[in-house]
């Protein structure tokens, strides 16, 4: 038995670019549809939603000049050009797949809403919702929170590079320390970098957890859902 029945699966634009540097990496593209495939297998029904910092970052852009709903504007159509590739990698592997957007663009995604969503997860499809909220300022972090709300998702899984969440930058900080499970109020206090504050402050206020693992090694979305403890707890 899975450990969650829905999830919505936060993964990170920068992750794709894998090796490269840049754009979508084929072969990370490729390992993210087959662990996706793995869980599917296993009758959970999935939201995702990617972010589009491989390909173009609002708030970056509008510190170099960019009008920022523009800018914002711009990072949507990313997370659409994303979300895409995603769903043809998961075509080609014969998991049946939507993508939903949350402007309207029709024929590249249906325009989103909850009910058509939860709809098409209970038939068995995966659902990638793209173009973040639709609304400029907010990020696909708070895309994420909105999204695993509204199709009243078990749990986020918020796929990174590093395996959940330290009393400092891992990267940065040997001496950081892993925490198992952490409320939302000693994220705030400790002003942990898990989300921004608005993504952070809708999943405490509506009770959903979020659970923050790496998702770059192989086999460890299957392993999350298996109970194995790999990642962090972020609960009230």
């Amino acid at each position: 038995m899975a450990r969650f029945k829905r999830i919505l699966l936060k993964l990170s634009g920068e992750s794709l670019m894998g090796e490269q540097g840049h754009g979508i990496d084929p072969q990370r593209l490729a390992d993210y549809a087959r662990q996706i495939e793995e869980v599917h297998r296993m009758g959970v029904q999935i939201g995702i939603v990617i972010g589009g910092g491989n390909i173009f970052r609002g708030l970056s852009g509008s510190q170099k000049g960019f009008d920022r709903v523009k800018g914002d504007q711009m990072g949507m159509c990313a997370t659409v050009i994303n979300s895409l590739a995603l769903s043809s990698a998961l075509g080609a592997i014969d998991v049946k797949n939507k993508v939903l957007t949350a402007i309207r663009m029709e024929p590249i995604g249906e325009f989103y809403s909850k009910w058509k969503a939860i709809e098409a997860m209970e038939a068995g499809y995966v659902c990638i919702f793209s173009a973040g909220t639709g609304s400029p300022y907010f990020t696909t972090d708070t895309g994420s929170s909105l999204r695993g709300i509204e199709i009243e998702a078990d749990v986020m899984l918020k796929g990174t590079r590093v395996d959940g969440i330290y009393t400092a930058d891992p990267e940065k900080d040997p001496s950081a320390t892993k925490f198992t499970t952490i409320t939302y109020d000693e994220v705030y206090t400790r002003g942990l970098k898990v989300m921004d504050l608005t993504a952070t402050a809708m999943c405490k206020e509506n009770n959903l957890p979020i659970y923050v693992f790496n998702m770059d090694v192989y086999g460890n979305l299957k392993r999350v859902m298996d109970g194995e403890d790999i990642g962090t707890l972020v609960h009230n």
